[in-house]
């Protein structure tokens, strides 16, 4: 099944979400993620949840966010090797059959995981791509629109309900509705294959970032080293 208006790599979408202990990329744990499919029509299928033990406590702040404590961790969370592993071979799987892998602000959620293969010997994804970013594609062909460009904002100006947000799947599926969103609206503009459009996505978010990067400047902020770097940090 295939829908006539979107683009040929908007049909088929794995989708990718985490939760997490922070966001420092080299000390963050992942506390839970999902994965899932979506069909052209925004249905999620094959879906897969994991809530993992991540070996230290869970931050007040990093529970706030997203409502899992390190009491509940301990108690139902998996061995975190097992459960890492399990996530890098699925989607290790997905980009070996050429199915794209949306994550919204993939170089966060991809950076991470990375890590968290290191941390524990693991091997790395071989090749992160194809990655399909809606947080970076949406800045790409919507530059002027005013406002955030969180998931919540993202979802609610594309019209994609997202109740119960900062929860893996929520997230993860939400991520996907609005890539599939962005690829009716602007379907002539991103008329692509998902590969060319994943290295499109590389200039793209280096271009982003660097005009952040010179806006922050001339407000005397500082400037992170490795922003614009997509999708793995």
């Amino acid at each position: 099944m295939t829908d006539s208006k979107l683009p040929e790599w908007a049909n088929v979408l794995a989708v990718f979400d985490t939760e997490t202990t922070g966001i420092a990329t080299e000390t963050t744990r992942i506390v839970s993620a999902h994965v899932s499919v979506l069909t052209p029509d925004g249905e999620s299928t094959q879906g897969r949840d994991w809530l993992i033990d991540c070996g230290i406590e869970i931050p007040a702040q990093a529970t706030a966010v997203h409502g899992i404590t390190t009491e509940r961790m301990r108690a139902e969370g998996a061995p975190a090797p097992d459960s890492i592993f399990e996530i890098l071979t699925l989607l290790q799987g997905y980009f070996d059959a050429g199915v794209p892998v949306v994550a919204y602000n993939a170089s966060y959620d991809f950076s991470i995981l990375d890590r968290e293969a290191k941390r524990y010997g693991l091997d790395t994804i071989a090749s992160v791509k194809p990655v399909i970013d809606p947080l970076v594609i949406d800045k790409q062909v919507d530059k002027y629109r005013k406002g955030k460009r969180t998931l919540e904002a993202a979802s609610a100006y594309y019209g994609v309900s997202l109740e119960g947000a900062h929860d893996a799947a929520v997230d993860a599926i939400a991520a996907g509705r609005v890539a599939q969103a962005i690829g009716r609206k602007y379907a002539t503009e991103l008329n692509m294959s998902a590969n060319d459009l994943h290295d499109a996505q590389v200039t793209w978010a280096a271009a982003q970032a660097a005009s952040y990067a010179e806006w922050r400047r001339g407000q005397g902020l500082a400037v992170f080293p490795g922003d614009g770097l997509w999708p793995v940090r």
